[in-house]
């Protein structure tokens, strides 16, 4: 079995193929401009605070608040499902690992609004299901068909499924 990063299910919301792609190391983010200015309002947000804490070479939190609540900096909530999910995972590994989580916070620092995060117990079934299926599309030997969405426009991979 994957480990599976916090990018897996994000991308698991956002398009299951682009998802198949990023594991087969096939990354398009590297030019994209919008995924460079997502890292750099990370870099630039928060500054007093201690950012990017690697867990098990699985997740990459954006930073932690006395070990009590996860804080994940997103340029917009275009994509909002894809975050709470991703944050979602990230509370659900760190009690896992014995870390009493109290909630998430999702920052967006250019709309200047936070949203509270929970993860129910009802929830962490339905991300367990989750996690299967995305181990079950990594096995994949070829990658799901185009959603063809309003996203997919923007996408870094558009070249791969459109062109």
């Amino acid at each position: 079995m994957k480990n599976i990063t916090g990018v897996m299910v994000y991308y698991y919301f956002v398009c299951k193929r682009k998802l198949w792609y990023f594991n087969k190391e096939i990354n398009m983010e590297f030019n994209s401009e919008l995924v460079g200015m997502g890292k750099l309002i990370d870099e630039n947000s928060y500054g007093r605070e201690k950012k990017s804490i690697l867990i098990d070479e699985t997740i990459n939190i954006d930073f932690l608040k006395d070990w009590k609540i996860i804080h994940e900096i997103k340029k917009s909530k275009k994509i909002d499902i894809a975050s709470k999910w991703q944050l979602k995972y990230y509370i659900w590994i760190l009690r896992n690992k014995g870390v009493d989580i109290e909630k998430g916070v999702l920052d967006y620092p250019l709309l200047r609004k936070r949203e509270d995060i929970f993860l129910t117990k009802k929830e962490e079934e339905g991300l367990l299901h989750v996690l299967d299926d995305i181990q079950n599309i990594i096995a994949m030997g070829l990658p799901p068909e185009i959603i063809n969405k309003k996203t997919c426009k923007k996408c870094a991979y558009y070249e791969i499924c459109f062109i």
